[in-house]
């Protein structure tokens, strides 16, 4: 199952249009609105500051977050949309849509690595690098994975880990259709540099 979800507060927002909105930025806030899953739209406001901070630290589209408006349910949403000041480039209006537990959505989930001591490219020295440390999948919004495992057993120096090797949690998919790289074992810069030194003078003993 999911990890925890992070919880987005929010409050309704008294009245709509352009007034109560300026209102709202005036105060410290940002309007948004949420839409979907089959009830009415809700017009809330969300305190700038906490906005600013989730958005910064990135993937914002991207994260599922527990809504927490006063007085209603908890709610599961995803951004659909952030409007920003032209000028200042700061939020101005947020959209967000709920998601029943049985709808479809895109997150990034983390990886782990497993079974290190089972790799013979570790045991030599080899270094573990890692492309996506997050892998973006198509997953239903009740059983978002907490992480997607991949073993490192069996892999050598040289060796790459693509997607088409990882075996993902039941119920997801890549969102990207090729086989991309998501992790290698390579060799230690000092061993490679002194394999290097001996390719050279094994060609100039040949020459």
């Amino acid at each position: 199952m999911a990890g925890e979800i992070p919880n987005l507060n929010a409050t309704v927002r008294a009245g709509t249009g352009k007034g109560a909105a300026r209102q709202a930025r005036r105060d410290g806030l940002v309007p948004g609105v949420v839409y979907g899953g089959g009830a009415d739209p809700i017009a809330i406001n969300l305190p700038f500051n906490e906005l600013l901070k989730r958005l910064k630290a990135g993937r914002f589209l991207s994260t599922l977050f527990n809504l927490q408006v006063e007085g209603q349910e908890d709610v599961r949403v995803i951004c659909r949309n952030v409007q920003r000041d032209v000028v200042k480039d700061l939020p101005t209006h947020v959209d967000f849509m709920r998601l029943r537990r049985t709808s479809k959505v895109a997150l990034f989930i983390p990886v782990e690595f497993t079974d290190e001591k089972d790799s013979p490219g570790i045991k030599r020295g080899g270094v573990l690098t890692v492309v996506r440390p997050e892998i973006e999948l198509v997953v239903t919004a009740g059983e978002i994975p907490e992480k997607v495992e991949i073993s490192l057993a069996g892999l050598d120096i040289n060796d790459h880990i693509s997607i088409s090797m990882v075996k993902l949690p039941e119920g997801s998919k890549a969102t990207i259709d090729r086989d991309f790289n998501i992790a290698s074992i390579s060799a230690p810069s000092g061993l490679a540099a002194s394999g290097d030194g001996e390719d050279d003078e094994e060609e100039g003993a040949e020459e």
